[in-house]
């Protein structure tokens, strides 16, 4: 018996080797708090955190897979991982539906959003073409290294979501910033976003983008129309003050005043029913989650390493500052879930995807020439 146990503890350890156990207890500790306030979002459907919960387990499992192969061989399969991302993008475009436009495929068994996965497959091909030159980058490396970030964005932008595309070359963008790109550069693209603001508002967005825009501007303007949704979202942060009304006792969720409760408004069902204590924890569990990335990345013994796990971090950073100042009324509305606790599934298996990329290079530690 005892041989036996001893077997099966050995199988376990070489099985689970790879795993960063203080970034899985921190993960664990999202999806659990995520799991908690859907179900209360929800209005206690068991169905709805049970399906969030296979898509957390497909995620762990990705995680999992990702965390065992060693860096170098993913820095190997980096571009047709690439390319294998793109498919699915100009796939979306033919035969995608969605609310305003083309963003989802339905494979019958579920929705699948194909952007999500640029989030992890363009950091790896800006990692890996910025690994095989000098550092920092000149001036035609990085112009390369920007027509690698803009097919994606761009083909994001035509179906179109706004704010996805952002977050996906601003992961991109991140590589660059790690691998030491001067600062001009990005007082360059801020100066030129701003110069071509006026056009974007004629020639590009939608009427919907607009309302967003405008309606953060004064949400007051339409209160029960395109403002109502920021209105009701500060509503339920404010009514949550420092300890919260308790789970399952949010009224603005559960009498249907706060819109997209489940998606992109949970942290606001959080807020209501958890308060500042429960706010503050989340962001606390996010933080670590992020500098436990960079002490990883900075740790790491190869450039495609180092600045892969450095832009995987700084890239959740940017996806939580997003949804949390959109849902306070600090930033437009855009359409970004919180990562692993807003409901979705191509969204978590994504980014517990890339953490399992984190875990491998903190558990391989590739030497230089591999």
């Amino acid at each position: 018996m005892s041989a036996i146990l001893r077997w099966l503890f050995d199988l376990a350890a070489r099985l689970l080797r790879t795993l960063d156990w203080q970034l899985c207890a921190a993960l664990f500790a999202l999806m659990g708090i995520g799991l908690a306030v859907l179900y209360s979002a929800g209005g206690g459907s068991k169905s709805l955190v049970v399906a969030q919960a296979a898509r957390y387990a497909v995620g762990f499992g990705a995680l999992w897979a990702l965390s065992r192969i060693p860096p170098h061989r993913l820095r190997n399969a980096t571009p047709a991982a690439y390319v294998l991302t793109i498919v699915p993008l100009l796939l979306v475009l033919a035969i995608g539906t969605g609310r305003h436009g083309r963003h989802w495929i339905d494979l019958g068994v579920f929705f699948f959003q194909p952007a999500e996965l640029l989030k992890l497959s363009l950091p790896m091909m800006v990692a890996w073409y910025l690994n095989g030159e000098p550092l920092p980058p000149r001036f035609r490396v990085v112009l390369v290294a920007l027509g690698i970030i803009f097919v994606p964005t761009a083909l994001i932008l035509l179906q179109p979501d706004f704010g996805t595309a952002m977050l996906v070359a601003a992961s991109g963008a991140f590589v660059l910033f790690l691998a030491g790109l001067s600062w001009w550069w990005f007082g360059a693209a801020f100066a030129g976003l701003a110069a071509a603001a006026p056009a974007a508002w004629f020639w590009v967005l939608k009427p919907y983008q607009k309302d967003r825009i405008l309606t953060f501007l004064d949400p007051e303007s339409d209160p029960l129309g395109a403002g109502w949704n920021i209105i009701q979202s500060k509503i339920a942060i404010g009514a949550g003050g420092l300890t919260g009304k308790g789970w399952l006792q949010g009224s603005q969720s559960h009498l249907d005043y706060l819109p997209e409760h489940t998606t992109d408004f949970i942290f606001a069902v959080l807020s209501e029913e958890f308060g500042w204590a429960g706010v503050a924890t989340v962001l606390a569990l996010y933080l670590f989650i992020i500098g436990r990335c960079l002490w990883i990345a900075a740790e790491a013994r190869d450039g495609y390493s180092r600045l892969l796990a450095g832009s995987l971090g700084l890239a959740l950073f940017v996806y939580v500052i997003v949804n949390g100042g959109m849902i306070s009324g600090l930033l437009p509305v855009v359409g970004v879930p919180m990562p692993l606790l807003s409901y979705g599934g191509t969204s978590a298996v994504s980014l517990l995807a890339g953490m399992g990329v984190v875990m491998a290079v903190r558990a391989h530690k590739p030497m230089h020439g591999h």
